[in-house]
């Protein structure tokens, strides 16, 4: 680290200007690099997206893509929707329409006749929005319809779990988060100095965004990345530049000279900083093995996050620090207290009471990871999408009324044409089906094969809805039929994700001990470390279940109900950004811990000096990627939301109860034994 801090230093106007060359490529390609991520859940080999891309292929809509619903209310609703529905097909050619009028369709009227629902679906278009093409059309129609005294509205499931927030870009979020980044920032430090994390976390998210534009050309990368890239890498940027920037200020008050304390501050912190964003990187691998698309695309996008985030660190910081860290100390001229008499206070009540901390601190961890038991993966239940909008108001009305709620989400199966009347009696009478139907008009035969849409009585992201679903795939097995719609590529996706779960986070597990045995020369420290990361992600888990699945303050922070379970991606992306961003902060501590103990040999001096030399750190470090979340948390996307609440959550769960208490108190427990390791190990790691 030392040559390196020399060579950049040497360096410094090529370092400059090649950051600042990529900083204005990421800038200026931006807009470009949003354009090229795609809206794709793609499953390859998985029986429902392959029925779904048949489905699509031959007919022009459905599958994976639920329909959009037309609520008709009035007093002659049932006739107004039919009419509703002829005027759909001429004005949107290719439309898929089914009405109350419609064979084994009655349902979509409510039991008083108030209000009738027209399914419908348009021809497929590539994008983001797969219903963009005939939407102008399909507002226009309802529109008028009002005009003409039938009150039409326009709804369906994408609508619901999208909210009413419209789209909006990353940029606002970036700014939320930003604003709160920079807050905390001049509060720690009281001067011009609070700019330079900011400064690097800019550079490295416009960097990270010019890299993401190439790996756009190689694979396709989910939307959800853009988020990602700009929240997490803005706090992943600050707390590296927090820790550099907080032990150069430390060396400076003791008396080194600057370009002594540039070269001290890298040769600890630095190191410390590689270590951690190896971590972190280690973990995100967990998402490149899923052997799904989507996910893989966001492993590789969150790889890119801790690489640009220490490259800054370790080359355009020491340069900025070199050149104008003395001149960015204003107004701030008392002496920095690098070393917290508070923080110090804490790890010493800590000490005197480790038996009683731990246990406490564990029995609560345990207790807010319990709820974690229960957890239910799938799409939201209309449930937890009810508002206030036109959209939510409309389709409440008529499930309230009697209409299955599957016709949200529909399973739409393909049968031999030959045996569709047979087929639809049998569909009919499974337990579970509120209604199956195949109008004998255009659209719904191709190739031999007849569409059969099937709306389960409960929600299918319910126990009773997946019930029905394995009814369905199991007489679908039993009649040589393949079943396709939203719902079973569900099913699909969680099978896939988390068949080999385990052994995928086993082997991050294996490779992040192998790298903190080596970072801290220890063998119980990245246990220790391994079991309490465990703990806070289930911890965040449970809580994620309780707000979210069972509505425990749901509207109270969301202004919205429950969704009845969690999005069947977000666990997995939740752990490896978890475990990678908390194994961030143990990195921060235990280095400085083994930094005091290699010093003076005491674990209980250890224990107080690595807490309060980086207890303020940790805590400020937590709080700007928790506000950075919380930014997150307001994309109306439901998904995203849900995603947010466990990545603020956990952060929040491992700074204030894993890191300031927990841990200290183990390793205080651990005496001798956190500095110990066996020398074939050793040799190994070369440790």
């Amino acid at each position: 680290m030392e040559r390196w801090t020399a060579w950049v230093l040497r360096h410094r106007l090529l370092v400059v200007v090649v950051w600042a060359a990529v900083a204005v490529a990421g800038g200026v390609t931006a807009p470009r690099t949003v354009e090229r991520l795609t809206y794709d859940f793609a499953l390859p080999g998985l029986p429902a997206y392959e029925t779904n891309t048949t489905i699509t292929e031959r007919f022009g809509t459905g599958g994976a893509d639920d329909p959009l619903l037309l609520v008709v209310r009035g007093a002659d609703a049932e006739g107004s929707a039919a009419r509703v529905a002829r005027q759909v097909r001429r004005a949107v050619p290719g439309t898929r329409t089914v009405t109350a009028e419609d064979a084994g369709a009655a349902s979509l009227t409510t039991r008083d006749g108030s209000v009738s629902v027209v399914v419908v679906s348009p021809p497929v278009t590539p994008g983001p929005e797969p219903y963009a093409a005939s939407l102008p059309a399909l507002q226009r129609l309802a529109a008028e319809a009002r005009d003409g005294g039938v009150d039409a509205t326009l709804t369906g499931f994408t609508q619901l779990t999208e909210g009413s927030g419209g789209d909006r870009g990353v940029l606002v979020e970036v700014l939320l988060g930003g604003a709160g980044a920079l807050v905390v920032l001049a509060l720690v430090f009281g001067s011009l100095l609070a700019g330079v994390p900011l400064l690097v976390a800019a550079v490295s998210i416009l960097g990270t965004f010019l890299a993401l534009l190439g790996l756009t050309g190689v694979t396709d990368v989910s939307f959800v990345v853009q988020y990602l890239v700009a929240l997490i890498g803005l706090g992943v940027a600050i707390d590296y530049t927090l820790l550099v920037v907080t032990r150069w200020r430390e060396e400076r008050e003791d008396g080194a000279e600057d370009r002594e304390a540039v070269r001290t501050a890298m040769a600890t912190s630095g190191r410390a900083v590689v270590f951690s964003g190896t971590t972190v990187a280690v973990s995100l691998a967990a998402l490149v093995l899923v052997p799904l698309p989507f996910l893989r695309s966001i492993g590789l996008g969150g790889l890119l996050i801790p690489l640009f985030s220490v490259a800054t660190s370790l080359s355009l910081l020491p340069v900025l620090l070199d050149t104008l860290g003395p001149r960015m100390l204003w107004p701030h001229r008392r002496r920095a207290r690098t070393r917290s008499r508070r923080w110090a206070a804490v790890a010493g009540t800590v000490l005197r009471h480790r038996v009683l901390t731990i246990v406490g601190s564990g029995a609560l961890l345990l207790a807010l990871a319990l709820p974690s038991l229960g957890l239910t993966l799938g799409s939201p239940q209309l449930s937890g999408l009810r508002s206030g909008s036109p959209a939510s108001t409309a389709v409440s009305a008529a499930v309230d009324g009697g209409v299955p709620v599957g016709a949200l989400r529909p399973s739409e199966i393909l049968v031999d044409a030959a045996d569709a009347e047979a087929d639809l009696g049998r569909i009919r009478a499974l337990e579970g089906v509120a209604g199956a139907v195949s109008p004998t008009g255009d659209g719904w035969t191709a190739g031999g094969d007849r569409l059969v849409q099937v709306w389960s009585a409960a929600d299918p992201s319910s126990d009773a809805g997946r019930a029905t679903l394995d009814r369905l795939r199991a007489w679908a097995a039993q009649h040589d039929a393949r079943v396709g719609g939203s719902p079973a590529e569900d099913a699909d996706f969680v099978l896939a994700v988390y068949r080999d779960a385990p052994w995928i986070l086993g082997g991050v597990v294996v490779v992040t001990f192998l790298l903190l045995a080596r970072a801290l020369r220890s063998v119980w420290l990245p246990v220790k470390a391994l079991v309490l990361n465990v703990l806070s992600v289930a911890a965040a888990y449970g809580v994620t279940v309780l707000v979210w699945q069972d509505g425990w303050g749901t509207r109270l922070l969301f202004d919205q109900t429950a969704t009845g379970v969690v999005t069947t991606w977000v666990p997995i992306a939740g752990f490896a950004f978890l475990f990678g961003l908390s194994m961030d902060y143990e990195v921060f501590i235990l280095a400085r811990m083994r930094e005091a103990y290699d010093a003076h040999g005491d674990t209980d001096r250890a224990v107080v000096d690595g807490i309060a030399h980086t207890g303020r750190l940790v805590t400020s470090a937590a709080l700007i990627l928790f506000l950075a979340f919380v930014a997150l948390s307001t994309v109306p996307t439901v998904d995203v939301k849900i995603l947010a609440t466990t990545l603020a959550l956990g952060i929040a769960i491992d700074a204030v109860v894993v890191r300031s208490l927990l841990a200290p108190a183990l390793v205080a427990a651990l005496g001798r034994l956190n500095w110990t390791m066996p020398d074939i190990l050793a040799r190994l790691l070369r440790a």
